[in-house]
């Protein structure tokens, strides 16, 4: 991927061990662990793209391309999910991880380059699927009820996609499933990056996994390349070039 700029900032690949050793950092900082290190074995399959500023890194990412749906299982989803019903995808997969911001928020031209960049490596993989777990921060399903709830009653994928059970705690979300009171505020109570993506017509896997390690709660997301809405992916690919 070449760089792209928009003003003072630049979405760029991260080279050498620098760069990689400034991304750990940023990345430690975004996902403080109990136990464990930060880094792991995805990471050297992976491209990793930094958004970067006068103040230095504003936002990051990694990416694994995958030639076809089997390759999915060497990404990180396939630690907690069984993505067997996606092996016979024969497009490329986008896995994308550790999506991350420079603490206290940013500007939101930061974000626009980070998906920008994001737009050029599926378009130039020629990737059909953009897949990755989005966290609810902490681990208790009870405070996220009202999103676990949308989730259910509109966002479910199709079930010959869905990914099966493999992590040893998860919460069968379906269950909740029902008229939504306050669509409004279930949709807030979703993580940012999980609602770019269902506004991109994404999907969610029927059950999400509990991490005790992160304190987090986190589904498996789908988004159908070519399904982004038009105008949608318009924008997305404006910004790419």
């Amino acid at each position: 991927m070449e760089p792209i700029r928009k003003g003072k900032l630049i979405a760029r690949l991260a080279q050498g061990p620098g760069d990689m050793g400034r991304v750990m950092a940023f990345r430690r900082a975004a996902f403080p662990r109990v136990a464990g290190q930060e880094e792991d074995a995805q990471d050297a399959l992976s491209a990793h793209v930094v958004v970067e500023g006068e103040a230095g890194m504003l936002a990051y990412f990694r990416v694994m391309l995958f030639g076809w749906g089997a390759g999915l299982a060497q990404g990180y989803a396939a630690r907690f999910y069984d993505v067997g019903p996606l092996s016979g995808y024969a497009k490329p997969i986008a896995e994308i991880g550790r999506f991350c911001v420079a603490p206290g928020g940013v500007h939101p031209d930061v974000l626009r380059l980070a998906w920008g960049a994001m737009t050029r490596i599926v378009d130039e993989g020629q990737a059909g699927l953009l897949v990755g777990s989005s966290s609810f921060r902490g681990a208790g399903w009870e405070a996220h009820r009202a999103g676990l709830a949308l989730l259910a009653a509109e966002f479910v994928g199709p079930a010959e996609h869905l990914p099966g059970r493999k992590a040893a705690e998860v919460v069968e979300y379906l269950r909740l499933a029902g008229p939504v009171a306050d669509r409004r505020a279930s949709l807030a109570g979703l993580p940012p990056l999980l609602r770019t993506y269902l506004g991109m017509g994404g999907w969610v896997s029927d059950h999400a996994v509990v991490d005790r390690e992160l304190d987090t709660l986190h589904v498996f997301t789908c988004v159908e390349v070519d399904r982004v809405p038009r105008a949608r992916a318009a924008s997305l690919r404006a910004v790419a070039g």
